[in-house]
């Protein structure tokens, strides 16, 4: 399921210009229109997830794209939760590092208990059967 007015939904059905790098049945991958680092990637489920909250075991998958995409770089994988997303479509940042600026990092910070930025490894972990 997609939805008419989110851009990530207008991405996943080619109503955009965004050149996709990866495709599969389950998620698409894409440059970051403003990135935050030497390489910056989106990658994206198919069908709607509004945020992490609702991520669910059978997007796993998500984490392995990402790795595939930038295998050779110094790498962070996570994701905005709410109130810091700025898209309510789930979007896994693939960053190659260095920051630039430097000062984007602010942006990547864990602000737990109350949200922010969560590294994707640790997520998953959470959301793990027992």
């Amino acid at each position: 399921m997609t939805t008419a007015s989110c851009i990530f939904c207008q991405i996943v059905r080619s109503e955009t210009f965004t050149k996709l790098l990866h495709s599969d049945e389950k998620f698409v991958a894409f440059l970051h229109i403003n990135r935050s680092a030497y390489r910056h990637y989106l990658v994206i489920p198919v069908d709607h997830i509004a945020t992490v909250r609702d991520l669910q075991r059978r997007t796993t998958h998500v984490l392995t794209v990402g790795q595939t995409i930038l295998h050779r770089d110094a790498q962070q994988f996570g994701f905005h939760q709410p109130p810091f997303n700025s898209v309510d479509h789930l979007h896994l940042h693939c960053l190659a590092l260095p920051y630039a600026p430097s000062w984007r990092h602010l942006k990547y910070l864990s602000l737990w208990p109350y949200g922010g930025f969560i590294e994707a490894g640790k997520l998953l972990e959470k959301i793990k059967p027992p």
